[in-house]
């Protein structure tokens, strides 16, 4: 046999190998996880499921754009995400990044259950160039002559790290990619591919092939996300780039290393644990919902209008919680008060043991006490 360099050169492409066996118990664990958190969310406030729901799309979008290197404002994305459900929210300035990567995640929430299509491919590209004036193709696949390569290093000691196929055989290799991605999910052709096989197979095939100019991993993270939606009939309503942004070198090796040949075993539990922790991120922030529903019913009469502002700022971070924790002066900045004012609500909210304290002096921090019930 002739040796191929990519996965895409092998006269067997595009038909991956892998162990079924190997998978079995994080298949297993994925479809139990699913049914908690369906069971718990049925039982959970309306407006506390729309937090929940803005918390995990604003989180997808803030952490899929970070893999990519690009940093968006939390607090914009989160308005972007709410208008974009069509929930109240505060006007402010969002930038086109911003506002396309958070118009992509309520699209792909609201239509998971469509069959992937071209169009649906463009129209996520087009969200999330949003603003671009460096790409020729913009909501189109590219087109360009020079190889697609993915490249580090310095100029003249440049390392290639995967070559897609060239932008002619585009139209050829996407057509047999969402008639594979629609059969699978429609089981038509492999009725006893599971969840997290699909999801795995559909974000290699993708990225394999790399369609678009830029903005491929955004989107190749969203189709695993439609894929494992598609599997279990609802949204995923996990944050699978947070988890996947957490060891991120893990997932380019684990990329690397599956680009030049197509039985994947290996991949597939590499990414079926990753959607097994994100499941389980899921978890720990419905819990965190839970605690904070008991926490307002209890504490939001003991708050003055400055203090609950700055809970409420502070139950939006979520389970982590300020990066570095609360500081006097955020307080300061959060609630638009003076010094002394912050210093002293501060004192207030520790003694009642709303918030948790450490360090000194300039030093102090501060963190919410989840459970002072």
């Amino acid at each position: 046999m002739t040796y191929k360099k990519w996965n895409w050169q092998h006269h067997k492409w595009p038909h991956f190998t892998y162990d079924k066996k190997v998978l079995q118990k994080l298949e297993y664990q994925f479809l139990q996880n699913t049914g908690m958190v369906s069971g718990v969310l049925k039982h959970i406030q309306k407006d506390s499921k729309d937090d929940f729901l803005v918390e995990i799309l604003s989180t997808e979008a803030h952490k899929t754009s970070e893999i990519e290197g690009e940093i968006l404002s939390r607090e914009s994305v989160q308005s972007s995400i709410k208008h974009n459900l069509g929930l109240k929210t505060e006007k402010r300035k969002i930038r086109p990044a911003e506002f396309g990567i958070s118009e992509m995640m309520v699209d792909l929430y609201k239509n998971y259950d469509k069959p992937l299509s071209h169009e649906q491919l463009f129209e996520w590209h087009k969200m999330i160039t949003n603003g671009r004036r460096d790409l020729t193709n913009i909501g189109g696949y590219r087109t360009h002559e020079d190889s697609m390569q993915i490249v580090s290093g310095a100029l003249g000691k440049e390392k290639v790290h995967f070559e897609a196929p060239a932008s002619k055989h585009l139209p050829y290799e996407m057509e047999q990619f969402i008639y594979w991605f629609n059969s699978v999910h429609e089981d038509k052709d492999n009725s006893e591919m599971l969840a997290l096989t699909k999801a795995g197979i559909a974000h290699l095939y993708f990225i394999s092939i790399h369609p678009f100019e830029d903005g491929n991993g955004r989107i190749g993270r969203a189709i695993a996300e439609k894929s494992i939606a598609l599997s279990i009939h609802q949204p995923t309503l996990i944050s699978l780039s947070h988890a996947i942004e957490s060891n991120k070198k893990s997932y380019y090796t684990s990329l690397e290393k599956h680009n030049t040949i197509l039985e994947i075993t290996d991949w597939l539990a590499y990414f079926g644990q990753t959607i097994l922790n994100a499941q389980e991120g899921t978890i720990k922030r419905i819990d965190f919902l839970l605690e904070k529903t008991k926490f307002f019913d209890h504490f939001s009469p003991q708050l003055n209008e400055r203090q609950l502002k700055v809970v409420k700022r502070l139950f939006e971070e979520g389970p982590a919680g300020f990066k570095g924790g609360l500081s006097a002066d955020n307080y300061t900045k959060i609630t638009k008060t003076s010094a002394s004012t912050a210093t002293r609500d501060l004192k207030e909210l520790v003694e009642k043991q709303i918030l948790l304290r450490t360090g000194a002096l300039k030093s102090t921090r501060y963190s919410l006490n989840i459970k002072p019930i």
